[in-house]
């Protein structure tokens, strides 16, 4: 193992902690935390860990709200050769408990509101560590700090974020800190990313866009301003008083911004871009109110972020121009190559594809096969380079309220928990607030009843808030195809 032709995001700290030393790296509770301070901080806390005595390629999960401290684990985990396991927080127990059976860490550190969660998993799981943020995680900080980082691969797993579940368990998709640089250097380079630039955490930092653009303004020597969790007066606030000039944003995030907006006065002069995924008619308000620029994209966890993206009304209806990493073509249902205004599934390939979901071989074969990573998304690509988004292939089915990812298949099962359910139909519709929204068609066992509301309420008992649909219908059959199975296609057309 040879680092002398490696980059890692410990190389890239220790860079910023000599050149930009003096310079804002993070502001957090009205503090400002130096480059200098940063890589500091981060070496300390390396020191410690490395105590523990974990053996290259361990997993240390996370689950927390967005705080300082994700940063200096990121640094200290190249510096350690770890893997980073991000757990969604709004996941429900029991899908957080998979996560942590699949990735099987040695040490879960959480902030104080999930510390009864984190240690009740540490106990059960049999986990050696248990560390909590703002708590006796500061016990890990050690002095005097890290002076040498061991050597790394450029496909050694850095991080592990489970996404939406086929087969009603989440996936671990592992991505390199190659992966991750190289998708960062895409977007210092589109939007332009450099000391002057200032980026708002809004998005959490256990989502991929959410660690693109946090890693990505660090990367570019900017100032990362965080947020623990989304407040539209808050985030108002700290653009105006931090000069912010980049935030990421899934619905309903910029109309909840709105709504503050018009009722006041603010001097948002300092914003220039916000990203993500929105409804015309929202974007075209945003920018009118804020004067900044809107961009669009695609891309999932697996292609270590964004594959496309350009201004909002670039192309409109679009998903953006192809990145300049990703090789992306379109294929059939057998993967033979379709031209140009030709919708198939979108196949991705290049530095930018993850290295394979975690523990899953079978499913890796399936994926990458005949070379191309096989998103499961439909897609056209224009004579021009853009991509436009279609929809899911039938076995993939995707639903995405407010830029979650959500499967079919797992909000069918919860709600086939329920005993008056006998059938249920389960695909997205179009929803005002989130952009998405979950539809649910049931039939009953004959002599029962439920509302509608009852149904909400139990399935979001069992899997994540954001997972429930939103919209239930009761009917007394499903419409069946003339081999005998649920005709899914004519149900998402009947009742969309």
């Amino acid at each position: 193992m040879n680092s002398l032709y490696n980059l890692s995001f410990f190389d890239i700290y220790e860079k910023n902690g000599l050149l930009n030393h003096d310079q804002c790296a993070i502001h957090w509770n009205k503090e400002d935390i130096s480059y200098s301070d940063l890589f500091e901080q981060t070496c300390r806390l390396a020191k410690g860990i490395s105590g523990l005595n974990l053996e290259p390629g361990s997993r240390i999960a996370i689950l927390s709200y967005n705080h300082p401290f994700f940063f200096h684990l990121f640094g200290a985990a190249s510096a350690l050769n770890l893997c980073l396991v991000l757990i969604n927080r709004r996941l429900s127990p029991d899908e957080v408990s998979h996560i942590i059976e699949d990735t099987t860490p040695s040490v879960i550190i959480s902030d104080m509101d999930m510390a009864d969660q984190a240690q009740t998993l540490a106990s059960t799981h049999s986990l050696d560590h248990c560390f909590t943020i703002d708590g006796n995680v500061s016990t890990l900080y050690q002095s005097p700090p890290l002076t040498k980082a061991v050597e790394t691969r450029p496909d050694d797993p850095f991080v592990i974020i489970h996404t939406a579940a086929v087969q009603g368990k989440p996936r671990g998709a592992v991505l390199s800190q190659e992966n991750i640089i190289l998708s960062n250097l895409q977007l210092i380079h589109a939007f332009g990313l450099n000391k002057t630039k200032t980026y708002l955490n809004i998005l959490p930092l256990f989502h991929i866009m959410g660690v693109n653009l946090g890693l990505g303004t660090l990367m570019a020597g900017g100032k990362n301003v965080i947020l623990e969790k989304f407040n539209p007066q808050h985030t108002i606030d700290l653009i105006q008083e931090q000069k912010v000039t980049i935030l990421g944003s899934f619905p309903p995030i910029l109309s909840h911004l709105l709504d503050v907006i018009e009722k006041g006065d603010f001097d948002l002069s300092s914003l220039e871009i916000a990203a993500g995924l929105e409804m015309p008619d929202t974007v075209k308000k945003w920018e009118a109110k804020t004067g900044s620029t809107f961009w669009t994209m695609y891309g999932q966890t697996e292609t270590s972020g964004l594959i496309s993206f350009s201004e909002y009304f670039r192309r409109p209806g679009s998903a953006g121009e192809i990145s300049l990493l990703a090789h992306v073509q379109i294929a059939d249902d057998h993967d033979n190559r379709l031209p140009l205004d030709t919708t198939g599934e979108i196949l991705v390939k290049g530095p930018l594809v993850f290295q394979g979901y975690w523990n899953a071989p079978e499913l890796n074969k399936i994926t990458f096969r005949e070379g191309w990573h096989h998103t499961g998304d439909l897609g056209m690509i224009d004579s021009d380079g853009f991509l436009f988004f279609k929809g899911r292939k039938a076995e993939k089915e995707l639903i995405k309220p407010g830029g979650e990812n959500v499967f079919p298949a797992e909000v069918e099962k919860a709600i086939l928990q329920h005993g008056a359910v006998k059938n249920v139909i389960v695909f997205g519709v179009p929803d005002p607030k989130f952009g998405e929204g979950i539809k649910a068609v049931c039939t009953l066992h004959p002599g029962n009843k439920l509302t509608k509301e009852d149904l909400i309420a139990f399935t979001g008992s069992l899997i994540a808030g954001y997972k429930k649909p939103r919209y239930v219908e009761f009917i007394d059959k499903l419409p069946r195809t003339e081999d005998g199975s649920i005709d899914r296609v004519k149900i998402k057309k009947d009742f969309s």
